[in-house]
């Protein structure tokens, strides 16, 4: 059985670039001997847990005891007024014929808030959800991905996944699946499809008017070669 799985933030919600500007805004204050654009750029697809760990430790100063906690208020509130879906991916998902699944490195509760703030919730109500609570290593490891495929009753190599991020990227390839790297959210800047590239994505998109033609081209390259 073939799956097209979604990641969420960046993906199907433009949500990167509202949580990089709470993260930025926060880290100037807290760790003013980093640059926080710079770092948050190396940081892309990884969970806001992660980001200020590995930043915590780079900096001679020390964050909030309630860093994270605080942040995720941040975030929750700036998407709560200023998210929206990625343009065109409810058109796209409409027209798929294909089983669907989303894995996120962001909380069930954050994907559930994002889903309904951009009405996409009505699109993927019955798609099953898989994030980086249930497992104990997230993206880039691969363990979520491959709860996802164990769970959907597939193997990797049926699996065909969205990323725009090397995080993600490198999470799904290391998971035996083929990947398109997607570089049409507002926080993407020029020339990162390279770095997808580099990653181990098959394939680049901009626009996600042109999945329903990867899909295909995808299912149609796991065709078996006819023997004469």
């Amino acid at each position: 059985m073939e799956i097209l799985i979604f990641d969420c933030d960046g993906v199907l919600v433009d949500s990167e670039i509202i949580a990089e500007k709470v993260l930025q805004e926060c880290l100037a204050d807290w760790l003013p001997d980093l640059h926080a654009e710079d770092e948050l750029r190396q940081a892309l697809g990884m969970t806001t847990g992660a980001i200020l760990d590995k930043l915590a430790r780079r900096s001679t100063h020390a964050l909030p005891t309630n860093a994270l906690a605080r942040i995720e208020r941040a975030i929750d509130a700036r998407l709560a007024t200023d998210l929206e879906a990625i343009q065109g991916v409810a058109e796209a998902i409409r027209k798929l014929e294909i089983p669907l699944a989303i894995v996120s490195n962001s909380g069930r509760r954050r994907v559930a808030v994002s889903l309904k703030a951009t009405g996409l919730d009505a699109e993927l109500s019955q798609v099953p959800l898989f994030t980086a609570e249930q497992v104990e290593r997230p993206k880039p490891e691969p363990d979520v991905y491959r709860l996802a495929a164990r769970s959907m009753g597939c193997a990797p190599t049926e699996c065909l996944v969205v990323e725009d991020s090397v995080s993600g990227v490198t999470a799904a390839q290391a998971a035996g699946m083929t990947v398109i790297g997607f570089t049409g959210a507002s926080h993407i800047e020029p020339g990162y499809d390279r770095r997808l590239q580099q990653a181990g994505a098959w394939g680049i998109m901009a626009d996600m008017q042109d999945l329903e033609s990867l899909v295909q081209r995808w299912h149609e390259g796991r065709r078996p070669v006819a023997q004469n």
